[in-house]
């Protein structure tokens, strides 16, 4: 069978078993599914929104870029990458990332590898809404995201 890869870039929420399902449905030949869905946090009680930018059709291609490294490191059956956009709440879903193999191993470590990208240099953009009222600057990534990402470059 054919690997399946699935990337949309929209500001409605996502049904996490809904895209397991659209990815492993009639595939005898996964073994494994890994899932991850990134949160918006509150960050010390003083988040009231977090508010996603993004250019569109340059995330598309980037992300894409991305999967197609992860579809060449690992003998993988298929990917599907959602990552919303606009003005999320705490506790809103943010990102999904959903790998299939025929193996745990290759389904964990294509995912994780994913996260590190999408955390670090996926080209969205984020600003905090705070609870008093203030608008925060542009979130960076922090230095422990570009850690995990750059241990990608090393193996």
């Amino acid at each position: 069978m054919t690997k399946q890869t699935i990337i949309r870039i929209q500001q409605e929420t996502f049904d996490i078993a809904l895209e397991m399902q659209r990815l492993s449905q009639g595939r005898s030949d996964v073994g494994a599914i890994v899932t991850f869905t990134g949160l918006c946090r509150d960050e010390n009680a003083a988040l009231c929104a977090l508010e996603l930018e993004h250019y569109p059709g340059m995330a598309e291609e980037e992300i894409a870029r991305v999967v197609a490294q992860a579809e060449a490191r690992w003998p993988l059956l298929g990917i599907t990458v959602i990552h919303r956009y606009g003005r999320m709440n705490p506790g809103d879903q943010i990102v999904l990332v959903i790998t299939a193999s025929s193996h745990r191993q290759a389904a964990f470590e294509s995912a994780e590898f994913l996260m590190d990208y999408l955390k670090t240099r996926a080209p969205f953009w984020k600003k905090e809404h705070k609870r008093d009222g203030t608008i925060g600057d542009w979130v960076s990534a922090k230095d422990h995201d570009d850690q995990a990402a750059a241990r990608w470059e090393q193996t």
